[in-house]
């Protein structure tokens, strides 16, 4: 469940722009899973996935994952894939440092990921969010506004009938995904 463009780079070696130090956008490696795992940790109340999760996140969804990093410090993450057989990108998780919160890097680190083209197909991004979890609602409303966006959202993994009462309702949050067009109407390339 969620919480909480700069510069883009697919090159780890590529950390941060020297003058002004601002988080770099790419996609996750394998190496970066302990450092992910940290980092959603000291997210709370976030859902801590294993280590291995992390790392396979990382490692088999890097196309639809992205890590903020500046100085070598993971400062964000946001984890998600295509849902299979919809046209819709499902964010898993979204985690932003402390040290970095108030930057506005989650909504970047969304609007970066639907702009790649593993996501051209997407034409809905999607999340489950709990009831008072309201930075994650502050947080997705934000990026619906900022892109022309309709948010709706309904019951979707009950609390009696999914989780036996041990975790809160989670809502089934839909964002349309504006096509965008350029001025001949033609559709724009998605960044990669």
């Amino acid at each position: 469940m969620p919480k909480d463009i700069l510069q883009s780079s697919d090159s780890p070696s590529e950390t941060s722009d020297p003058a002004s130090s601002t988080p770099v956008l790419r996609k996750p490696e394998a190496t970066d899973g302990s450092a992910i795992w940290a980092l959603v940790r000291d997210c709370k109340p976030l859902d801590e996935n294993s280590m291995y999760c992390n790392l396979i996140q990382a490692d088999h969804f890097r196309d639809t994952c992205v890590v903020a990093e500046r100085d070598g410090d993971i400062l964000g993450w946001v984890s998600g894939h295509m849902i299979p057989n919809e046209d819709a990108f499902f964010v898993w998780q979204v985690a932003v440092s402390p040290r970095a919160r108030g930057l506005g890097l989650g909504r970047k680190m969304l609007t970066h990921l639907i702009n790649r083209d593993e996501c051209a197909e997407a034409e809905a991004l999607k999340t489950t969010i709990t009831e008072d979890n309201d930075a994650s609602w502050g947080l997705f409303r934000s990026f619906a506004k900022s892109i022309g966006g309709e948010l709706t959202d309904e019951p979707h993994f009950e609390e009696e009938a999914h989780f036996d009462g041990h975790h809160d309702t989670e809502h089934m949050v839909t964002i349309t995904l504006p096509a965008e067009e350029d001025a001949d109407d033609q559709p724009l390339a998605k960044a990669a």
